[in-house]
């Protein structure tokens, strides 16, 4: 994991308004939300696994779930996830009333992040702030 201070650590927003600023600059909703704090996801390359810059928030008011939730924006930082080829050893079908996780278990959710991409993510979190600091 890579942390890239940014002026828009600390910052508020409205989470729907948030989401609706990210999504087309090719953000999406990173998974493993809880109803106090969440993050959103840029996919920066598939290479060997997956390389991410992700931008963690916490509910200041509000629940995650719920209309009108206010967030506090935290640190960016970059990260690899690193797949097993194949199915999980450890995966399990349940009944009907269950659901099916298909997906393998990382091989190094924390992988080291390519240097190639640095770069990029610093390019992704100056896109960032012009787009979420007021002028």
């Amino acid at each position: 994991m890579i942390e890239i201070p940014s002026k828009v650590e600390g910052l508020h927003f409205d989470l729907y308004k948030l989401e609706q600023l990210l999504k087309p600059l090719g953000y999406s909703i990173g998974g493993s939300w809880e109803y106090d704090h969440g993050s959103f996801d840029y996919k920066i390359d598939d290479e060997a696994g997956y390389q991410f810059l992700r931008i963690p928030f916490r509910a200041i008011d509000g629940q995650l779930d719920t209309h009108s939730c206010t967030v506090k924006v935290e640190r960016p930082y970059l990260l690899s996830h690193i797949y097993e080829s194949g199915l999980d050893d450890n995966a399990s079908i349940g009944n009907t009333l269950t659901s099916l996780n298909q997906f393998s278990e990382p091989v190094d959710k924390d992988a080291s992040f390519p240097e190639k991409y640095i770069d990029i993510g610093k390019s992704l979190v100056n896109e960032l702030e012009s787009v979420l600091l007021p002028d």
